[in-house]
């Protein structure tokens, strides 16, 4: 399945009678070859938390055709409040096995399969597994790794999905290659029609070289940069701390000078954004280290949204870093050096 181009892809129309009567809504909704396109696919999800715990949710009750979730990690207490998936008992217990029979209950016409040695995202074990996945969504995780990943799906040609959450803000990030889809017309001239179009994305080093120069003042408004600033200066502490979020008052002195850094080198415009708010990020040093409920639900439920518009080749997907601020409950997208 080459999902980088589901636009031009022949795919058989073949669906089982069970498959159809369980995805009857959705197949009356975006089409036969649209739903047949999530059948064939192969997601890998890395890292089980709540955004990733909402995502899977909705991806495999829309009926993708197999699903990889590989973590590391153990349950914790503190997973319980935004994992659905764990429950009091399995504390102490590798994420991936406490959730699998839970994920699987969804859908049993998907296919479930979990990893939790670190060695498979590293080398040519990597590239083996990378071989077998159409699409690749990293959660919760620091710049580097989703870099890493990013970097060998773009060698494999593999599209890429990131996001996650850091106590009131969340963010999804995408590089879905040379993206061709389905859109109706949109020139005026027929509505009824639909058009292909075709997105070109970059890779997240390239995304984060982008520069604000030449925005208005509304234009740059519209866009909530200081939502963006406050992600990426997270993710400079992470780079710092090991890995580390923060999780303490004293940390919001670090994450000021780093975000406000970062708004200088993008040239963003000072009369919008002179100075990260300080409120914003004293709320982000002793929050971002914590999941919250409504936040892993919107920003999942939302990277699903994505992942299934990007596989069934219908509508434009994410272009290609969008925010969400739970201090207004609203989000935005920034093309972020994007032709």
């Amino acid at each position: 399945m080459a999902t980088s181009d589901p636009g031009t892809k022949s795919v058989p129309l073949s669906i089982t009678e069970d498959e159809a009567a369980v995805y009857d809504r959705q197949i009356r909704l975006w089409g036969l070859e649209a739903q047949q396109r999530m059948r064939n696919a192969t997601i890998l999800v890395v890292k089980l938390k709540g955004v990733a715990t909402e995502a899977i949710k909705n991806i495999v009750l829309a009926g993708i055709g197999k699903l990889v979730v590989f973590d590391t990690d153990d349950v914790t207490e503190e997973d319980l409040g935004a994992g659905f998936f764990f429950r009091d008992e399995d504390v102490g217990h590798k994420r991936v096995d406490a959730a699998k029979a839970r994920i699987e209950s969804l859908n049993p016409l998907v296919a479930v399969e979990i990893m939790s040695d670190a060695s498979a995202l590293e080398g040519d074990t990597l590239d083996k597994l990378l071989s077998d996945i159409d699409m690749v969504c990293v959660t919760d995780s620091d710049r580097s790794t989703l870099i890493r990943l990013n970097d060998a799906c773009r060698r494999l040609q593999k599209p890429f999905y990131a996001g996650g959450s850091y106590g009131l803000l969340g963010y999804i990030f995408c590089d879905l290659l040379k993206h061709d889809y389905i859109a109706p017309d949109r020139s005026g001239q027929d509505a009824t029609k639909n058009v292909k179009n075709t997105a070109v994305y970059v890779p997240l080093t390239r995304a984060l070289e982008h520069r604000w120069t030449g925005m208005t003042r509304r234009q740059t408004k519209e866009l909530n940069p200081a939502i963006v600033f406050a992600v990426l200066a997270v993710w400079e502490y992470q780079t710092a701390h090991q890995g580390a979020l923060p999780d303490d008052p004293s940390a919001a002195a670090e994450l000021e000078a780093s975000a406000n850094k970062l708004v200088t080198a993008a040239d963003v415009n000072k009369q919008t954004l002179p100075n990260i708010p300080r409120e914003l990020i004293e709320t982000v040093a002793i929050t971002a280290a914590h999941e919250l409920s409504p936040v892993c639900a919107v920003v999942g439920g939302l990277l699903a949204q994505d992942i299934l518009k990007a596989l069934a080749a219908r509508e434009p997907p994410i272009a290609n870093f969008f925010t969400f601020d739970g201090n207004l409950g609203g989000g935005t997208v920034v093309r972020m050096s994007m032709p």
